[in-house]
């Protein structure tokens, strides 16, 4: 991680009430593409980490029995709250939690994250893969920054200040350990992309 929790919790603290409209079209598409592979049912109990202003969670809130949202910024989560509120949605909660301390000890059948694995060094993407797995979903879908060929250093989708993408080969191989099988890759752009990753066996 190239910065400390506390430094992108402060920084997404400030950004938060902008953060919705300052979305690239990749981003968009990446919210769209987790939302239509998490499918979960009426009775799921669905958990978003890294879950921001509740894009993700907000859309899957309607579809599921309990939605639980898991972030680093009380400020991304804030706003999260605030639109749960003025859409009457009840059946979603969000508190502080990280991807290697997601403080969560319920049950949990699909984990969802958007842009946010990205902040993780490769040997923390895999610890934090590997304790998502350990929570026992059925299904992990993960929309971030990451690199399906060799990243143009030239023009980089990503901050190479504080984001730490992964390639996809080093995420499938952490998914694999971690007891998942592969069985979606969305490129939605040679550095963005979706991966959906089922219970193996």
């Amino acid at each position: 991680m190239k910065r400390t929790p506390e430094e992108h919790a402060a920084r997404f603290d400030e950004v938060a009430p902008e953060y919705d409209a300052d979305k690239s079209d990749e981003y968009r598409a990446c919210v769209s593409l987790v939302v239509e592979h998490a499918v979960p049912g009426p009775d799921d109990v669905v958990l978003d980490l890294g879950c921001g202003t509740g894009a993700i969670a907000l859309a899957l809130a309607g579809d599921a029995r309990e939605v639980v949202g898991r972030d680093i910024s009380e400020g991304m989560m804030e706003e999260a709250r605030r639109k749960a509120d003025e859409a009457g949605l009840e059946n979603l909660s969000f508190k502080y939690g990280s991807f290697r301390e997601p403080d969560y000890d319920g049950e949990v059948d699909v984990v969802v994250s958007n842009f946010a694995m990205h902040h993780l060094a490769d040997d923390e993407k895999r610890e934090a893969i590997r304790i998502i797995g350990e929570l026992g979903p059925r299904r992990f879908v993960l929309g971030d920054v990451m690199f399906f060929g060799e990243p143009d250093p030239d023009e980089p989708f990503y901050d190479p200040e504080v984001d730490d993408p992964a390639t996809v080969g080093v995420l499938a191989d952490a998914l694999t350990d971690a007891g998942f099988a592969l069985v979606a890759v969305e490129m939605v752009h040679e550095q963005v992309g979706v991966l959906v990753a089922e219970r193996a066996g």
